[in-house]
């Protein structure tokens, strides 16, 4: 069997690969505009086992690995680099410290979803940013607003707002801005409407999202986000694990009998979190149990930790949805 470490680049990779039948170890640096990359692993004699870092910009070797039956494993890369003892660190050693952890079945293989969730990715994060330029773009706009006294918060996305916006006297240069921003503004909308619905569709296709949103608070963006990020729910053994998953458990450093609790890490899926958060700030008006528990976190502790308990809380809640959902029925266990 080939085993090859993989430390990939953008433009090129380095690799080691052993051969567990002779114990032979080749190092090669193969280029991937040139093809070169590409025409080794078709030339290769038998199926390999490939493990590399996880990284944003490898979507195209995934699939060419997998047309050509190659196995890829793909690690931790803050756990591959945590298991690397000398401080001295190149593309080779990276390369042979990848090879050695999947020889010695140490390897911190993660959960990679499947392609055609990979894609509903894309729509969210797609929706995402769209969402936080029309935002990005009100903003300005208010700001325009305000300085020539015109406040109307919300008020200035109706109508009548819209007709004092734009009657606004300005300078030239301002209002080439306002104009600008405004016909940006409504190009995005329609674009956001089409992926609201997009949403909508791909999250009524899937039971577990649609169990979610009957928790009050969560609608189909953040169902659907939870679900993907979330995956088969059993590699969670217990809720402080998806909790530390998504970044909303405490930063720590405790030493010598001493708790030292900080703010979240904020490790994770960030936009899951925020839409977390966002989520909370309804959930927390809408449900009696986590508005009481809001209330009461608010006069202690303040709203910005409060909005941040009551995501952590909701993050709970989905998880134990999930896990009541994906547990067996009773008659089915017995007529196993």
């Amino acid at each position: 069997m080939l085993i090859i470490g993989c430390d990939f680049h953008s433009r090129f990779q380095q690799i080691a690969m052993l051969d567990t039948d002779t114990g032979e170890i080749t190092e090669r640096r193969l280029e991937h505009g040139s093809g070169e990359a590409r025409a080794f692993y078709v030339a290769l004699p038998g199926p390999a086992r490939v493990g590399m870092e996880a990284t944003g910009y490898a979507r195209w070797f995934e699939r060419m690995l997998a047309q050509q039956g190659h196995e890829l494993w793909i690690g931790d890369a803050a756990e591959i680099r945590a298991r690397m003892v000398r401080q001295q660190k190149t593309d080779a050693r990276d390369a042979r410290h990848i090879l050695q952890l999947l020889a010695e079945n140490r390897f911190p293989r993660i959960y990679v979803s499947k392609p055609e969730d990979r894609d509903i990715w894309q729509l969210l994060r797609h929706r995402d940013k769209l969402v936080h330029w029309q935002t990005s773009i009100r903003n300005q706009l208010h700001a325009l607003a305000m300085g020539e006294g015109l406040c109307r918060k919300k008020r200035l996305w109706t109508q009548r707002g819209r007709q004092e916006l734009q009657a606004l006297s300005l300078d030239s240069w301002a209002t080439r801005r306002r104009n600008d921003l405004i016909e940006i503004l409504d190009r995005l909308r329609p674009a956001i409407e089409e992926l609201d619905q997009a949403v909508q569709q791909q999250a009524q296709q899937r039971p577990a999202a649609v169990l979610l949103m009957r928790q009050p608070g969560v609608g189909p963006v953040t169902s659907l986000a939870f679900t993907l990020m979330v995956g088969p729910v059993q590699r969670f053994a217990t809720s402080r694990e998806l909790v530390s998953y998504v970044g909303l458990n405490p930063s720590e450093d405790s030493s010598g009998g001493r708790q030292r609790l900080g703010a979240i890490s904020k490790q994770g899926n960030s936009m899951v979190r925020w839409l977390l958060l966002q989520a909370a700030q309804t959930a927390s008006r809408s449900d009696v149990a986590l508005r009481r528990h809001y209330q009461r976190l608010v006069v202690r502790r303040g709203r910005a930790i409060a909005k941040v308990a009551i995501a952590r809380k909701l993050a709970v809640r989905l998880y134990w949805m999930l896990r009541q959902a994906a547990k067996p029925n009773a008659a089915d266990s017995h007529a196993g």
